[in-house]
């Protein structure tokens, strides 16, 4: 009898698409999740015979193999319980078999090639009957990827758009995203990114078999979305000038970024900030199929020398030193959270896992973060992979504020230390509110809890008790910091100080403002006021100063205190930048040598003049409408 061999096939894509949530990828190929079967119907050249079955081969990766799990020959057969790749019959007619394909739930993710032959006495060669590709299954119980709402897994997995919140904490604004995970060869591209990666290109077999574990797939593709250390997606600026590129906000979305990189042979595009990083992360992870979402945290720390503090120096009118400080804190800063298991350091740190993209420190030696357990980061399990004392530092460093004598010396300055990590923000499952997670984070601030945490954490970190012994943490330029130094506040000062808006701030306009000063005392104080201001980077940053001024007090008991401040905007305009932010810092002395430090951040507002003509009055202004 004639051999027999596969001539056509059905890959079934509208009814395998709507089984595994895949039906918006645009491609012609097969694109399922694994955990799930689905479903092929194979035409043969003649029909199949008692003694003969179908024997398939599938295969991803190049150098594809049984032992890395990476090739997997099976047959149809009954219905198995263990992790393998199985194939049932569903149906047959005279010259049709339907079959049912399942691969395992911790199968490696990516492009498969299926080739089949036919058991029988003849020796056959395997046909390919062509590529399909397998995803992470965030609606399989077995997967580590798992999410158990079918809510949550429409809004993190299957939504191709979203909001992302920039700004400063008390004036949060919202801007929309596309993430288009969907789009034209968007599934590809996300595909190649993996392949471009140096853990790819130095050993692909390894790289390829690594692939079934969203931890080693997050942490490639923190990598690969940052093009510091390879030739990765976007390339980061945070100096204000986008020569040669595309400013950071002129983005809104991840589709033309990704087109870009790939049409342009995996040259960087230029330029990204945290919330473009962010969002093309976001975009990679959905596609992949993992649940992800952009969350942003409004006086993020940037901790460098990594004591789970960010150590300010400042002069006698409150203006940073940067050539001191190498710490900082960010307006706000934007990453990802992504929901799997964590088989690595067990169930109680499953579920939301900080990812961040922006290049800001290397872990292991290349510019990544995470995945660092949320769990973990409010508990003060600091000492758990992947990157936990930078995400901790993030949301709940001390900030320390050192006043930078001309002799080198220095002296603590009283500052909150309830200022990092406030109103950490993302987007509502079903609608573009903004939800307030920064309870995952953290317990509240000033409550017990939170400093016991912090205490905790310090001790992970450094291996000491916080309390009576004393650790050194060296700086660079020589500088050391005490671990008794961080721990014990400033004393706190007899005035209280705050910056007060007299009309909202407007771009060409003049910014009117107060300083507001109390005296706690009944008795009275003179307080010696620096007045400083500068137009900073959204990061903070001093671009140019635009204020310096000196002002003496004199505050009777429990009095209060205005001293009005203006700035023009012949002032500003030379020297705003784009982000459009002012820093304002009044260094208070008072009487008995305590100091207070007070800063404003100003974020101008764009003003528009809508005209209205009305009869009579042709071209009469309404005047400017915030």
């Amino acid at each position: 009898m004639a051999g027999i061999r596969v001539t056509e096939v059905d890959w079934l894509s509208q009814k395998n698409g709507a089984a595994h949530h895949t039906q918006e990828y645009p491609g012609p190929e097969l694109v399922v999740r694994r955990g799930q079967a689905f479903t092929l119907v194979l035409e043969l050249s003649r029909p199949l015979k008692d003694q003969e079955t179908i024997i398939f081969t599938v295969e991803t990766g190049p150098q594809a193999s049984e032992d890395h799990h990476t090739k997997a020959v099976f047959q149809i057969s009954e219905p198995e319980v263990d992790k393998t790749w199985t194939a049932v019959e569903e149906a047959q007619t005279e010259n049709t078999v339907t079959v049912s394909i399942a691969s395992p739930p911790n199968a490696v993710i990516g492009r498969y090639l299926i080739s089949t032959r036919v058991s029988s006495r003849r020796k056959q060669n395997d046909r390919k009957l062509g590529e399909f590709v397998l995803l992470f299954n965030p609606w399989c119980p077995e997967d580590d990827v798992f999410l158990d709402s079918e809510e949550e897994r429409q809004e993190y997995v299957l939504n191709d758009s979203g909001i992302i919140f920039r700004g400063v904490e008390k004036h949060i604004r919202a801007q929309g995203w596309n993430y288009g995970q969907f789009e034209e060869d968007i599934l590809n591209i996300c595909l190649s990114i993996l392949d471009r990666s140096p853990l790819h290109q130095n050993d692909p077999a390894t790289d390829v078999s690594r692939r079934h574990d969203p931890i080693y797939v997050s942490r490639a593709i923190s990598a690969m979305v940052n093009s510091n250390n390879d030739r990765g997606v976007v390339q980061g600026q945070w100096q204000g000038k986008y020569g040669g590129g595309t400013s950071p906000l002129h983005w809104s979305g991840s589709v033309a970024i990704l087109h870009k990189w790939f049409k342009g042979r995996f040259k960087p595009v230029k330029y990204g900030q945290c919330w473009v990083f962010a969002g093309v992360m976001c975009t990679v992870l959905r596609c992949l199929g993992i649940a992800t979402r952009v969350v942003s945290n409004f006086n993020s720390a940037h901790d460098t020398d990594r004591n789970l503090s960010v150590d300010k120096y400042v002069d006698s009118f409150g203006r940073t030193l940067d050539d001191l400080s190498e710490d900082s804190m960010w307006n706000f800063h934007v990453w990802n959270e992504s929901w799997f298991a964590r088989q690595d350091l067990g169930p109680s740190y499953n579920g939301w896992q900080v990812l961040d993209a922006t290049p800001q420190e290397e872990s292991e030696g290349v510019f990544r973060c995470g995945p660092a357990s949320v769990t973990a980061i409010r508990e003060g399990d600091v000492h758990l992979a992947h990157d936990g004392p930078f995400v901790f530092a993030e949301v709940n460093a001390d900030y320390i504020t050192w006043l930078w004598h001309e002799d080198e010396s220095r002296e603590r300055v009283y500052s909150d230390t309830k200022k990092i990590g406030r109103c950490l923000s993302t987007k509502a499952v079903g609608s573009d509110s903004r939800v307030d997670i920064t309870g995952l984070y953290k317990y509240p601030e000033g409550s017990r809890k939170e400093r016991q945490v912090y205490h905790k954490a310090v001790r992970k970190l450094f291996s000491v008790e916080a309390s009576g012994r004393r650790t050194r943490v060296r700086r660079g330029g020589g500088r050391g910091l005490w671990r008794d130094d961080l721990l014990e506040p400033a004393a706190k000062p007899n005035i209280t100080g705050k910056f007060k808006m007299l009309e909202p701030p407007k771009l060409g306009h003049d910014l009117s403002l107060a300083l507001c000063l109390a005296n706690l005392t009944s008795r009275a104080q003179r307080v010696r006021v620096n007045l400083s201001a500068a137009t900073i980077l959204y990061t903070r940053r001093p671009v140019a100063e635009i204020l310096h001024e000196s002002h003496s007090v004199r505050l009777g008991p429990e009095e209060e205190k205005q001293i009005p401040i203006t700035i023009s905007y012949s002032q500003y305009k030379e020297d705003l930048t784009e982000d459009k932010k002012i820093l304002l810092a009044a260094m208070c002395f008072v009487t008995k040598g305590e100091k207070l430090l007070v800063e404003k951040d100003i974020t101008l507002e764009d003003c528009i003049t809508i005209k209205c003509a009305q009869p009579g009055a042709p071209g009469e202004g309404l005047g400017p409408v915030q």
